[in-house]
């Protein structure tokens, strides 16, 4: 589904390899997608600009639904192309328990093609990638208040193993 206004760079479907990533977190720490292959799915769900009434509810529904997301072998995100100073306030603020993923030189957003062509912001996707690296699922439906019982809905259908 191409929606007018975001880039076509990437046009990622269901099993192909995800685009690898090197991010900072609001919680201080590199994550990538290298560090989790083979150990676990992950879950980065791109969302436009912290602060803002639709990026607040999911990321406050991913926080409110982590208990059923912690119990699957998966490590999730939200990623935005703010400052990671920004990301950081924005984590701090909402009490979030999962990192929050800044990618302010707009790489890995151009890598992963929700990068919009105007306005300088990523669009509300989720990609689920397998421990293997390839993309399980494109989500490009996001409903934000509901995202973190989404997407523990979507581990399940996936079969994404829980923790033992």
């Amino acid at each position: 589904m191409y929606v007018t206004g975001f880039s076509k760079a990437a046009e990622l479907k269901v099993g192909d390899e995800a685009p690898a990533f090197s991010l900072k977190g609001s919680d201080g720490k590199m994550y990538s997608l290298e560090a989790f292959k083979g150990k676990k799915a992950i879950v980065i769900a791109w969302f436009p600009k912290a602060f803002t009434r639709g990026c607040t509810k999911e990321c406050v529904s991913l926080r409110d639904h982590s208990k059923a997301l912690r119990k699957f072998q998966v490590a999730y995100f939200m990623a935005s192309v703010d400052e990671i100073q920004k990301s950081e306030e924005f984590a701090t603020s909402y009490g979030l328990d999962f990192p929050v993923l800044s990618d302010p030189d707009q790489s890995v957003a151009k890598k992963y093609g929700v990068l919009r062509t105007k306005g300088n912001i990523a669009n509300r996707w989720t990609f689920y990638i397998g421990k293997d690296g390839k993309i399980l699922h494109i989500d490009k439906e996001v409903k934000p208040s509901r995202h973190g019982r989404d997407v523990a809905k979507k581990l399940a259908e996936l079969g994404v193993p829980r923790k033992k």
